[in-house]
């Protein structure tokens, strides 16, 4: 199995990416994840959660940083998000792609699309090399 296919596997192993059930491709230095939005994330006014988008674009520029990275876990050590549209429901896509690497920080961005097409938001990250290894205790396998 690729690094690729293992990232992707840890992904969706993680119990967080139960309650979504979204899907995520990674590439040599990209990712992307597929979500059909569910009204459960929904805030008091109907559209789609803030947090939801963060979660999207973090982990969409997370695995594109990772992809590039086969010995061990990166870390988000901070990740900016800019919010242009609301989303009120359908399957939106993140797409992440890495932008610099260095010897232990990692930059990506990512974007968001709803249905149509529109860019909803945008964001991007640092992530930094960790110590903690890619290995089957993560999902990694």
């Amino acid at each position: 199995m690729s690094h690729f296919d293992k990232l992707a596997r840890m992904y969706h192993a993680a119990p967080i990416n139960e309650l979504y059930g979204n899907r995520l491709t990674v590439t040599d230095g990209g990712s992307e994840i597929v979500w059909d939005v569910k009204p459960d994330f929904f805030h008091a006014v109907g559209a789609l959660h803030g947090s939801a988008y963060f979660k999207l674009l973090d982990d969409a520029a997370f695995f594109a940083a990772n992809s590039v990275v086969d010995d061990c876990f990166v870390l988000t050590a901070s990740f900016n998000v800019h919010f242009l549209r609301p989303i009120l429901g359908g399957t939106v896509r993140a797409e992440g792609t890495l932008v610099s690497e260095g010897r232990h920080l990692l930059v990506a961005e990512s974007t968001l699309f709803d249905e149509d097409g529109h860019h909803v938001a945008f964001g991007s990250g640092t992530f930094a090399k960790s110590k903690i290894p890619l290995d089957a205790k993560i999902g990694y396998a």
